[in-house]
């Protein structure tokens, strides 16, 4: 196949941990080509979605681990694949990126995760829809609706809608010291809309990753775990990766989404679940392959290459 990832900047990559290296070094493996390419490389012109793109190969060395082909300004349409690998924010970039790649779609072009999927699923938001699953949840940016919620449950996460990595995410507890500050600060003085939670003690034993490929459940999960006082386990936070083997209401959570999820275009998907409640749905780029593979030897790398080979074919 010929293959074509959207991704950020190679150079940014720590290809020890990075999952769309690791999809890359499988493709490699089975003798696919693959080119990279960035939202900025793409264009409309005369009604065709082309992108400037270049082939990689790799090297096979820890520091200059790929070369690059002269770029070429190509038809997305050409390509078997092209997978979405760009991380957020997810802004309004972002967005024209997805509706350049709906675009791309019609003229034949087949886009993993689906854009329009991408843009219907935000990765805060969309637990709302499987709410049987969740902590009590507010999504809102009116200051007197949070404090209500506040009096209610006594200790609460705020975050963003629109983060990763665990930005923004603010805990307050019982004394309620500083919400007026947290409040005004994420909701930009009542502009942006946020999500509070009631806050999940179970977080001390870590934030677990669990990973929908193909429709399918990756029967381990990484759970990170919070580090120094932290609330969040976000690993570019500092918590630390540990692999684990699906709990009863892990897998309960992780089959009731997979069916759903891959029928609506979406290839790959991170599910956050803290103790027993569903935090996030996360779509645009899911990562933890590498960790899970290092740790329990399950390669789910060539499980996401699998099941996208299937995809093409059918």
């Amino acid at each position: 196949m010929k293959i074509a990832f959207i991704t950020d900047p190679l150079d940014g990559f720590k290809i020890y941990k990075d999952s769309t290296f690791a999809m890359m070094r499988e493709a490699s493996r089975r003798g696919h080509q693959f080119f990279a390419f960035g939202p900025q490389d793409m264009a409309l012109i005369s009604g065709q979605v082309r992108a400037k793109v270049c082939e990689l190969t790799l090297t096979g060395e820890a520091d200059r681990w790929y070369r690059l082909s002269p770029a070429a300004d190509v038809v997305l349409s050409e390509f078997d694949a092209v997978i979405q690998r760009k991380d957020p924010p997810f802004d309004m970039e972002y967005i024209y990126a997805t509706y350049l790649l709906d675009l791309a779609e019609k003229h034949g072009a087949r886009v993993f995760n689906k854009p329009s999927a991408i843009r219907d699923h935000n990765e805060k938001l969309s637990i709302a829809q499987f709410s049987q699953f969740t902590t009590p949840t507010l999504v809102t940016r009116d200051e007197q609706r949070i404090r209500e919620f506040f009096a209610e449950h006594r200790d609460i996460i705020l975050k963003p809608l629109d983060g990763m990595g665990g930005a923004g995410i603010f805990r307050i507890r019982e004394d309620g010291m500083n919400l007026g500050s947290v409040i005004e600060t994420l909701t930009v003085n009542g502009v942006s809309t946020i999500m509070v939670q009631k806050y999940i003690p179970e977080i001390v034993h870590g934030d677990k990753r669990i990973l929908l490929i193909g429709g399918k459940v990756v029967p381990f999960a990484l759970a990170r775990i919070p580090q120094n006082g932290e609330v969040r386990g976000n690993l570019a936070a500092g918590g630390v990766g540990v692999a684990q083997e699906l709990s009863a209401r892990d897998r309960e959570i992780a089959e009731s989404l997979a069916p759903i999820l891959y029928q609506r275009g979406l290839l790959l998907v991170g599910l956050d679940v803290i103790g027993s409640c569903l935090t996030e749905v996360n779509v645009t780029s899911p990562t933890c392959f590498q960790e899970i593979t290092q740790q329990k030897g399950f390669d789910v790398a060539a499980m996401f290459i699998d099941a996208l080979e299937l995809a093409i074919a059918a």
